[in-house]
């Protein structure tokens, strides 16, 4: 009878410990963001942010880093992450996926985003205010497919000023991956010009990454709106009431110098779903959107 009584409480010991990690991971906020750039900068950078919200918030916040922009937007919808930092394409499809989802904050210079056209020097390509129609022929590579400052614009451009896609434009047309990677491959003249995101470049220029004598900026897209954090439609049920505008004014405060030069950005503002409307239409103007 003892033995029974020993088994039985040790049953619910083991019991009570399963209900409390239930609970407690049940309470873990998670997100996670786009991998645009080198994986380590990534984790510098949105390390600090868990630590920032974990502390903003008094929930413990996790950052879940994701190999590709199509694994964080699986990962939203189903909710292995409620928050992520997304582009503005990536954002547009996940906000489907996941109905009552909203757009909650942007950078500051993310209303008015640019992609850059890059080009290796032996090309002799030129910077111009004109779309570089002398392109058409030579290698070129995208940042990842998925990307809207890597692919979906300038595929616009692309397409509204040679009146061709890419695949009849160029000999051979790549995807890097991010845009780390397509500044490394037209500096190394793997390819020979390529479309980067203008926060990167300059970025990586400040740092000393960037070899001028090989690779330059050739033309500039008109600004688009661009990155946002997106948060599902369901927080309130699983964290408690307004904690989606709590996420919201922790991710507005976030003005910390040392977080806003992770990102760069000069501040985060407030942003509305139907401000990403343009990049909607043109994804499905361009068949990638259905």
């Amino acid at each position: 009878m003892q033995r029974l009584t020993s088994f039985g409480r040790a049953a619910f010991a083991l019991l009570f410990v399963f209900f409390v990690s239930v609970v407690q991971a049940k309470e873990v906020f998670t997100f996670t963001a786009i991998p645009d750039q080198d994986e380590t900068q990534l984790q510098q950078r949105f390390g600090k942010v868990a630590s920032y919200l974990e502390k903003e918030l008094g929930i413990e916040v996790k950052y879940i880093p994701v190999k590709s922009y199509a694994a964080a937007i699986t990962a939203f919808r189903n909710n292995q992450v409620q928050l992520a930092w997304f582009g503005g394409l990536s954002g547009v499809r996940a906000r489907l996926l996941v109905p009552g989802s909203e757009a909650l904050a942007q950078g500051y210079e993310d209303q008015f985003f640019k992609t850059y056209l890059i080009a290796n020097h032996k090309t002799g390509l030129q910077a111009a205010e004109k779309f570089p129609e002398n392109i058409v022929g030579g290698s070129f590579t995208f940042g990842s497919k998925g990307s809207t400052s890597g692919r979906l614009m300038p595929e616009f451009y692309i397409r509204e000023n040679l009146q061709k896609s890419p695949d009849d434009a160029f000999r051979r047309v790549g995807f890097s991956g991010d845009h780390s990677r397509t500044i490394s491959l037209v500096q190394s003249g793997a390819y020979e010009v390529g479309a980067v995101n203008y926060k990167v470049w300059e970025r990586e220029l400040a740092e000393g990454k960037i070899d001028t004598s090989k690779v330059q900026v050739i033309w500039s897209t008109p600004e688009y709106p661009d990155y946002q954090w997106s948060i599902r439609g369901d927080v309130d049920k699983t964290y408690g009431d307004n904690f989606k505008q709590r996420v919201q004014q922790a991710l507005l405060g976030m003005n910390s110098p040392e977080l806003l030069a992770a990102f760069p950005r000069q501040s985060f503002v407030e942003a509305e779903n139907d401000f990403y409307q343009p990049i909607e239409d043109t994804a499905r103007k361009i068949g990638l959107l259905d």
